[in-house]
């Protein structure tokens, strides 16, 4: 019997753990409400009871009254007949009396309906008495109520002291039956509470069954896409054939995966074309940019880093960076990388001079790049920048300083010490010495001044400013440079010679830069030409078709169909030292002066410098063709001033070839 009762335990125990907490709860709410439901519903049968009973004892207590009022004065006069008779009526008049029984003061019964005491004696021969408290007799002024259940029911007893002219004469006994539609409707009520109970357990077990069959497998068809959702495939669906709020529960899920899936596709899209404008902007800048990982790998490299480190043609993608730097570089970033892997330090930057594949300085930035938290390493940018030109301009701009700072020094030295002996010793000296040293400070003057004007006419000709150019007859700057030098040659013994085309037609160009190039080339020309050389100034029209002629705008017809006899080439040629092959590739930089090689005259480095910006801002070139010991051969091209002309753009002219360089120094000669 134990084993039994324990298994049954067993199986009730395995059965409830099978319930979740959400099928306990609403068991455990059931439970209470129905108990609570059928609690009230007791509670007002009894209540109902309650006040019927008070209801019949009421009822009783007032009939035995009237009742008693009534016979009292029958039973004094010993009347028993008449009580009889007047009961009995009485009796038969409702159905709410059970029974009616009178005593006599010491408690007999002599008079019972629906029997009388005289029949009774007869048929038992039992004399019977009313039991009454012994101090009812003096204490009858109220009735005295009590229950009984009989067979038929529950009956009200109603006692009440019959007294006549204040003399006990005994008790009338009156029993009242329930009230039946009372007594029905409880009943009703009572089984109304029992069907409540039932029905409420009723419905909740089918609610479960129906919970089961139809709403726990949707429920779990969900809870399984909300996991596939959870875990990232956004193609789950459910296609379960139901209404209500259930299938509109199912056709928002899966409207919601069907976003979930257009937005991810979305966002790999843009993420890609993200991807695609970083890589395209990392390729396009102008500084080498390399991506590592924690690890020292390769994430990402551009053009540039490609080209500055020698990588063209390689795969570098997850190799460690250090297998593929420079040695130079591999010896000072080991160390600091390292160390921003480990976090010890967030950037650094260095400057390191490459020997391969070219010789070039290169400025590294290390920069840590962070999640975005800012909270751990992600990886490292390397930014590399190729700073040669920086450091070439540096050097020439420490060179010309250091140029300008001795020609300065050198003139104003001179003037200083000139004018400090003429003040301290004017009258002393003779009128030839006071005369050389005024005009030995006046030399040094204009050459503090010609110093001057070359920086401040290079820095006018290298900013932005527009120049507007327009017809210039080429023969007057030319007469012009020639009478301001010729002085200057006759000095040194040097024939200035003009070669100009006759009727050569106007070019387009500006008069005053014109005349800055011929007095720089002229002047450079005297400068490097022995006493007895000569230098020549030649202009003529370009025979052939004009090399500039594809250059010219599409609209232009008649340049278009006029393609000769629009070009003037302009030469300066001398018979100096000439200028070395490797020297003529850096001739028209700024602040590169031969001499600082032949060590011959004293420059600014600038003159040449100057002609190139001037040639430029008239969209062409200037050409050279130089042999050492033989002379040099300066020459550029100007457009055919046109009056209906449109601005012509900036032409190159390709150097001229061996021959004609040779045939120009021939010329000379």
């Amino acid at each position: 019997m134990l084993a039994q009762l324990k298994r049954i335990r067993e199986i009730i125990d395995r059965w409830w753990s099978e319930f979740t907490l959400r099928t306990r709860l609403m068991a455990a709410a059931t439970l209470v409400f129905s108990l609570v439901m059928s609690g009230l519903t007791f509670w007002a049968v009894n209540t109902i009871q309650h006040d019927a009973r008070l209801n019949d004892t009421r009822f009783g207590s007032d009939l035995g009254l009237l009742l008693a009022a009534n016979v009292a004065p029958l039973i004094a006069e010993n009347n028993r007949t008449e009580v009889a008779k007047f009961s009995h009526r009485f009796y038969s008049s409702t159905s709410s009396v059970r029974y009616m029984l009178y005593a006599d003061d010491e408690g007999n019964i002599f008079l019972g309906i629906p029997f009388s005491e005289t029949e009774v004696q007869n048929s038992l021969t039992i004399r019977r008495r009313i039991q009454l408290p012994e101090n009812y007799a003096t204490n009858s002024e109220r009735p005295l109520v009590r229950q009984h259940r009989t067979p038929d029911g529950e009956v009200t007893d109603i006692f009440v002291p019959l007294t006549h002219e204040g003399n006990y004469l005994g008790v009338l006994a009156i029993g009242i039956n329930p009230n039946p539609t009372l007594a029905r409707y409880s009943n009703l009520t009572r089984d109304f509470t029992i069907a409540v109970f039932v029905s409420i357990w009723v419905m909740v077990i089918l609610g479960a069954v129906f919970n089961a069959l139809t709403i726990t497998k949707p429920i779990k068809e969900l809870l399984k896409g909300v996991t596939n959702i959870t875990a990232g495939n956004f193609k789950q669906r459910i296609d379960l054939p139901l209404g209500g709020e259930l299938g509109e529960l199912i056709v928002s899920f899966n409207e919601m995966a069907e976003r979930l899936e257009r937005y991810e596709e979305q966002n790999i899209e843009e993420l890609t074309a993200e991807k695609a404008k970083l890589e395209t902007l990392v390729s396009t800048i102008a500084d080498g940019a390399v991506l590592l990982d924690t690890n020292l790998q390769v994430i990402l490299v551009n053009p540039t880093a490609r080209r500055i480190f020698g990588w063209e043609g390689q795969n570098l993608a997850g190799e460690n960076i250090l297998h593929h730097l420079p040695m130079s570089v591999q010896v000072e970033l080991t160390r600091p990388l390292y160390k921003i892997v480990r976090g010890e330090r967030e950037g650094a930057e260095f400057r390191i001079t490459l020997s391969e594949p070219t010789e070039r300085t290169v400025r590294i930035l290390l920069t840590t790049v962070l999640d975005q938290y800012r909270e751990s390493i992600k990886g490292i940018a390397m930014t590399v920048q190729d700073i040669t030109r920086e450091v070439e301009l540096n050097e020439a701009k420490s060179q010309f300083i250091s140029n300008v700072s001795h020609e300065l020094r050198t003139p104003l030295f001179n003037i200083k010490s000139f004018i400090e002996t003429l003040h301290e010793f004017g009258e002393d000296l003779s009128e030839e010495q006071r005369r050389e040293f005024l005009e030995t400070a006046n030399n040094e003057t204009d050459r503090l001044t010609r110093l001057v004007n070359d920086v401040l006419d290079l820095s006018r000709l290298e900013s932005c400013r527009i120049y507007h150019l327009e017809a210039v007859d080429i023969a007057q700057p030319v007469e012009q440079t020639l009478r301001t030098y010729q002085l200057n040659a006759r000095d040194k013994g040097i024939e200035l010679i003009q070669e100009i085309q006759p009727d050569l037609p106007q070019v387009l160009g500006h008069y005053d830069l014109l005349l800055q190039v011929f007095a720089n080339l002229v002047g450079n020309a005297l400068k490097f030409t022995e006493t007895g050389g000569r230098v020549a100034i030649r202009a003529y029209v370009l025979d052939g078709p004009s090399p500039n002629a594809h250059f010219l705008p599409a609209a232009d017809e008649e340049h278009k169909t006029n393609d000769k006899a629009q070009i003037v080439r302009i030469e300066i040629s001398d018979t100096g030292i000439g200028i070395d092959p490797e020297d003529q590739e850096a001739i028209f930089d700024r602040f590169f002066r031969v001499e600082n090689r032949v060590h011959t005259l004293e420059g600014t480095g600038l003159g040449l410098s100057i002609v190139r910006n001037i040639i430029d801002k008239h969209h062409t070139t200037v050409n050279l063709v130089s042999e050492v010991g033989v002379g040099t051969t300066f020459w550029f091209d100007l457009n055919v001033f046109q009056e209906a002309a449109a601005p012509v753009e900036k032409v190159r002219v390709e150097p001229a070839s061996e021959v004609d360089a040779n045939s120009a120094i021939a010329r000379v000669l």
